[in-house]
């Protein structure tokens, strides 16, 4: 009775390693009506082989290594639309762990995590007392040939299977059953060595800047400031989605009106972002490197490879660089490679009100505060101000206030202490994609509401977002973000040829570029023709 039992649990174990999901969509119950055809392999080699010292343990550590990657590619395309890629994302691990004592508090994170590598470990021990039963069993000879046999069979099966579905050869219908997971793992291989292959390539493309013998650059700005505003998850579901383009489509005519009318004009476009959910310095290393930094590998090797960035270039055109960034509260070495003069973390910005959660302060008091951290220079000032407000889990969300009554930021405060907790919010879909609608929205007034003031003399200013929301809050795949710039009318006509829309909403079927275009593009606008060898794009 008791080996009946145990057989018929090393089935199940192995049976739901199997049919595991990898993806939210299909992280459903109808994932058990798929027969994996890996499962009679795994149980007629332990009744052939299982009585081999190990075999056991190797085959369960096998199946729990497939299923924490279908684990990862789970929470990667929650967060990122994407899957998990052992070569660039294993930093996501400390980082998700990071957001998660954000979101629910260090003590609980801990216990989480503590129980999620105990739930894993006892998986394991299960999985092999159920394999070595499988193992323990004594045929007679004929039957351990037979299970021979079946492995070939039920092997070629399978990998007919895998084949079809990859590619490597058809048939006109896809044999019964699947061999997902095998094809899961094979794939999961070629892409790392594809991932590596790419690094390479990559690398030499860094080294390659077509920009760096440029002179002159930045002549038609004739000195006049430039403010690059980072907007937190700000994609094309503001405008595409009702969900939240009822909200943010009035909130930017209102910020439009109130631009015109202290004589500033704005041209919005569309950029494609490297990332989606998050990772936002994919983003930064994008629009300001020239480069697709589409993962941390390339990241990475782009942070080594001395490849200029925006601020280098403004630097080397007689401005003061800096970075405004509220988000950073441990050392960031690797901003050192980024072209900045100044660096001013949310330690270096003067807010003395309480967090809102992992949000380090509100948007309005960095953009009312920046200004006044900068010491004296007689350069012009090319400046970054990545925003944060609308950073998720995005409770709870700040609202706008006199600018006159910002003080220290402890007005703040009240506010800090309002709105669920994280972990209550997150329970219900409909509620976060509420608070996104909010916390973006709130962010969309505080930088506009900052430009407008700044008047006739205001910065050329570039506002842009980052990435979409993750999918499932951003309501597509698409990962469209808008970008606006704002400016006297005769400096905005030297982007005519862009071909972006007049005002705050870019054209629905208007031009879309890659992120990483802007950087050139801005460049060859800014410049007198003559200074360089080619035409702006």
């Amino acid at each position: 009775m008791r080996l009946s039992f145990a057989l018929v649990l090393g089935a199940l174990l192995v049976f739901c390693a199997l049919v595991l999901p990898n993806h939210p969509g299909t992280m459903n119950w109808s994932a058990v009506n798929r027969w994996p055809l890996e499962l009679p392999v795994i149980l007629l080699f332990m009744i052939a082989f299982g009585r081999i010292p190990g075999v056991a343990s190797i085959l369960a550590a096998l199946l729990i290594a497939a299923s924490l990657m279908k684990l990862a590619d789970y929470a990667t395309f929650t967060a990122y639309n994407r899957t998990f890629n052992p070569i660039v994302d294993t930093f996501l691990i400390e980082a998700g762990f990071g957001l998660l004592q954000d979101s629910v508090g260090r003590p609980l994170a801990i216990a989480m995590a503590v129980t999620g590598g105990a739930l894993v470990a006892i998986y394991f021990v299960l999985l092999r007392f159920g394999l070595k039963a499988w193992g323990s069993l004594s045929p007679p000879v004929w039957a351990k040939t037979a299970a021979v046999l079946g492995i070939m069979i039920t092997g070629s099966w399978a990998v007919a299977d895998a084949g079809h579905h990859l590619k490597y050869w058809r048939f006109d219908q896809s044999p019964p059953g699947t061999a997902w997971t095998s094809r899961l793992v094979f794939k999961r291989g070629t892409e790392m060595q594809a991932t590596v292959d790419d690094l390479s390539v990559f690398r030499r493309e860094a080294r390659a800047d077509p920009m760096r013998q440029a002179q002159g650059l930045l002549d038609r700005l004739s000195g006049r400031d430039v403010l690059l505003i980072w907007i937190e998850s700000y994609g094309r579901a503001s405008f595409d989605n009702p969900l939240y383009s009822e909200t943010h489509l009035p909130t930017l005519q209102s910020a439009e009106t109130a631009l015109t009318q202290a004589g500033l004009s704005v041209k919005s476009g569309w950029l494609t972002s490297p990332t989606a959910g998050g990772e936002s310095w994919l983003a930064h290393g994008a629009l300001s490197t020239g480069l697709w930094t589409s993962d941390n590998g390339r990241y990475n090797a782009m942070l080594v490879s001395n490849r200029k960035w925006l601020f280098h270039y403004a630097r080397d055109a007689g401005y003061r660089t800096a970075a405004i960034m509220p988000a950073i509260t441990l050392a960031w070495p690797e901003s050192a490679v980024m072209g900045f003069d100044h660096i001013f973390a949310a330690a270096d910005i003067p807010y003395r009100g309480k967090r809102f959660g992992w949000v380090t302060m509100p948007d309005q008091f960095t953009l009312a505060t920046y200004q006044d951290l900068l010491p004296p220079d007689p350069r012009p000032d090319f400046i970054q101000v990545a925003l944060i407000s609308s950073h998720a889990p995005w409770t709870p969300i700040p609202q706008m206030i006199r600018d006159q009554d910002l003080g220290d930021g402890t007005v703040f405060t009240p506010m800090a202490e309002q709105g669920p907790p994280a972990r209550e919010l997150w329970k219900d879909h409909d509620d976060v994609r509420d608070a996104y609608r909010r916390a973006v929205d709130y962010s969309l007034q505080a930088v506009f509401s900052h430009v407008a003031k700044l008047g006739k003399q205001a910065p050329l200013v570039i506002v842009a977002g980052d990435h979409q929301a993750a999918g499932f809050v951003a309501g597509s795949d698409n990962r469209d973000v808008p970008i606006h710039v704002i400016g006297p009318t005769d400096v905005l006509s030297l982007i005519n040829h862009w071909g972006w829309a007049d005002g705050l909403a870019p054209a629905a079927d208007g031009p879309v570029r890659r992120m990483d275009t802007f950087r050139d593009d801005f460049l060859l606008a800014f410049t007198s023709s003559g200074q360089l060898a080619g035409e702006p794009r």
